[in-house]
């Protein structure tokens, strides 16, 4: 009678826990353990059948890519690179069609051929000109036909005229003569050069009383207009250092000897000159 009964029931499950606390957690396990067996039976068979649908599928690709011929792909292979072969050849000869078309060239410089025109006259006004034998075998036209011009037949001459490139030279544009430049192309100098410059504000500068008695000193920068004609027009003090260094500054610089003026294409132009001025106390 042991075989007969269901281990799986509830009543069986119910028998085994009469009297026992049910709410512990093994009457529920033993409750809910034939659900759970037959969820893991349908999850393993869903398994096996889609192992055995990948197998099949698989075996009907390889057979399908067994069943074609070798020689048909060899075959295709070879068709393929046939028709590569034959474009190749075509895409060469248009190459060498077009490199061998000769480079077109001036008419004027080529003997031409013009046409004969034909003009209708009176019997009486046509002047024939009978050309000898002895000029008709030096010839290979037809009489009559055509006639050449006077040119030449070297292509390395007509070359030489395609590739002759004319330059029209460019004329300077005019300078304003009341212009005042502050850069150009060649910039105005001190007879003598810097060194020379510097000598003689050293040799001509008086430094102030007022400013020599409180011990001022430094760097006065000046500028001024060398004029085209080399004499020194307008001065500003650009940086100041002190009222009386800057009004002797200004001074020595009004005294200063013509420059070799400065020039612009070619022409003497008015610039501005700047001009550092150092006043320094001996001793200090």
């Amino acid at each position: 009678m042991a075989k007969d009964v269901d281990l799986s029931s509830s009543e069986w499950i119910d028998l085994i826990f009469e009297g026992k606390n049910k709410d512990f957690g093994a009457y529920q396990l033993r409750k809910e353990s034939a659900r759970r067996h037959n969820r893991a039976m349908l999850v393993i068979v869903i398994v096996l059948l889609v192992v055995a649908l990948l197998g099949l599928l698989a075996n009907t690709v390889l057979q399908s890519a067994d069943a074609r011929p070798e020689d048909q792909i060899e075959q295709a292979m070879i068709d393929y690179t046939a028709d590569e072969v034959e474009e190749e050849p075509e895409e060469e000869e248009n190459q060498r069609v077009e490199e061998q078309q000769p480079e077109a060239l001036p008419e004027e410089i080529l003997n031409t051929v013009k046409a004969t025109e034909l003009q209708i006259t009176h019997d009486e006004e046509v002047v024939e000109e009978i050309k000898s034998q002895d000029e008709l075998k030096e010839t290979d036209t037809a009489v009559g036909t055509a006639d050449f011009d006077k040119g030449t037949d070297d292509l390395n001459v007509v070359r030489e005229y395609k590739e002759e490139v004319i330059v029209e030279e460019k004329k300077p544009e005019p300078v304003d003569d009341n212009r005042v430049f502050e850069v150009v192309e060649q910039k105005p100098q001190f007879p003598g050069g810097d060194a020379a410059l510097m000598k003689y504000l050293g040799d001509h500068i008086r430094y102030p009383a007022m400013a020599q008695e409180n011990n001022i000193q430094g760097v006065v920068v000046v500028q001024f207009v060398v004029t085209k004609t080399g004499s020194i027009g307008e001065v500003k003090v650009v940086r100041p250092r002190d009222p009386d260094l800057d009004k002797e500054a200004v001074r020595v610089v009004k005294t200063l000897p013509k420059f070799v003026p400065g020039k612009m294409n070619g022409h003497a132009v008015n610039v501005w000159y700047t001009l550092p001025v150092r006043f320094k106390l001996q001793g200090i």
